[in-house]
């Protein structure tokens, strides 16, 4: 209300042509563009490998969030979202994604984790904070707010429709209670799933109109096709299948094109990841920061 949100400030200054987008599509569903991109599997086989024999662990999950993170430092407009037709500007740099309870089983419950990230991050400070918010979250014996929250709600007829709109109706008018954005997956930059630990593709999945997600990436298992190299072999090639859905109206094509540019730029060259970047920009009063995760003794 008046311009603020538990999870973001609303802007003004955007462009006209932009801003007038979400009266023509009011919803998520309405202005869902997909894409797809394929990463090149070996190359980040050979980083994720020399990191290991350094001491270091990395995993592909990483490594795209990290780019993520290194993409928003420099492009703010994409960490944007609409609600009630009203730009804002995100004050946290957030991921969400769902994880098993137990990775060796598949059949495992799930647990879903919503992490914050400071734009100054470097891999392996992603790698960190995703490492302990998992290892938190697979703790919880009675399962994380969202699943506790669903738990209570489903035990009374009637409470969760109830319970929905309500919150639906607070959050138009930017009334939300700032814990159900601070814990609610659904309110995050980016919504990840990795499918390929499951054995599926990479899927374009929806954006949910709950919430105020503006961005969802899929990642699938590895692929492989025959390619023909300058001198005439043939070879087989192994890549990883991304699948993206974005909210065409948070800003113009070329600053979504120069923010996706970056990501697989970085996804291709991780290494330049281990350092912070030089600059980090943000909207207008909108900065936010996020205390490093203390590494706890081995």
């Amino acid at each position: 209300m008046f311009g603020y949100r538990p999870d973001g400030r609303r802007l003004k200054d955007v462009d006209p042509i932009v801003q007038i987008t979400p009266y023509l599509m009011p919803m998520r569903c309405d202005a869902q563009v997909f894409l797809q991109h394929n990463l090149d599997y070996e190359k980040m086989s050979r980083y994720i490998a020399a990191k290991s024999r350094e001491g270091e662990k990395i995993t592909f999950m990483n490594i795209i969030v990290a780019s993520y993170v290194r993409a928003v430092a420099h492009h703010p407009e994409v960490n944007r979202f609409i609600f009630n037709k009203q730009y804002y500007s995100r004050n946290n740099c957030s991921v969400s994604y769902v994880a098993l309870k137990d990775p060796q089983n598949p059949e495992s419950v799930e647990t879903t984790v919503r992490i914050l990230f400071d734009l100054t991050d470097t891999i392996f400070d992603v790698r960190d904070r995703m490492d302990h918010a998992v290892e938190n979250a697979r703790a919880t014996e009675d399962g994380d707010f969202v699943i506790r929250l669903a738990r209570a709600v489903l035990k009374v007829p009637g409470a969760a429709t109830f319970l929905v709109n309500g919150v639906k109706l607070l959050d138009r008018y930017g009334l939300m209670p700032g814990i159900l954005t601070r814990e609610l997956p659904f309110y995050s930059g980016l919504f990840m799933t990795n499918n390929g630990s499951i054995g599926l593709p990479s899927p374009l999945h929806h954006i949910y109109n709950f919430g105020d997600v503006s961005l969802f990436m899929g990642m699938g298992g590895v692929q492989k096709e025959a390619f023909v190299e300058a001198d005439g072999r043939t070879r087989m090639r192994r890549w990883l299948p991304l699948g993206i859905t974005a909210d065409e109206r948070v800003c113009s094509g070329a600053h979504y094109a120069a923010f996706f540019a970056e990501v697989m730029h970085s996804i291709a060259n991780p290494e330049e990841l281990e350092t912070p970047p030089e600059e980090v920009k943000f909207d207008k009063d909108v900065e936010y920061h996020v205390p490093k995760v203390e590494k706890q003794p081995g």
